[in-house]
């Protein structure tokens, strides 16, 4: 672990290595940080984005659902026209069956 610091801003720096304990210091210090109320934090450094900067923004775009292995009997001719588009017919169910959860969630 280094420890940077720079006297005009009170600015501290830790750089660990993956798997180095905190130090008592340090830990000292992430609570001290961790009770600072928000109007106390220094944002100056990362100003706010321009309200145009969110106009394209996609909701959701890398979101990633957690997968769940499961065990499911298909009727055989169900598999074979999975199947038959080539490799990826487990993602092909899941997207068929998201599509038709979602237009049942719409209903609702």
């Amino acid at each position: 672990m280094k420890l940077a610091s720079n006297k005009k801003s009170r600015t501290i720096i830790y750089r660990r290595n993956p798997g180095d304990p905190l130090t008592a210091a340090q830990r000292k210090n992430l609570a001290e940080l961790a009770k600072m109320p928000d109007s106390e934090i220094d944002t100056s450094d990362i100003p706010e984005l321009p309200a145009g900067a969110w106009k394209n923004a996609i909701r959701g775009r890398f979101y990633r659902p957690i997968k769940q292995a499961v065990s499911l009997r298909l009727d055989a001719d169900i598999v074979a026209w999975l199947k038959q588009s080539g490799p990826g017919y487990q993602t092909r169910a899941n997207q068929i069956l998201r599509h038709h959860m979602l237009k049942e969630l719409e209903r609702r």
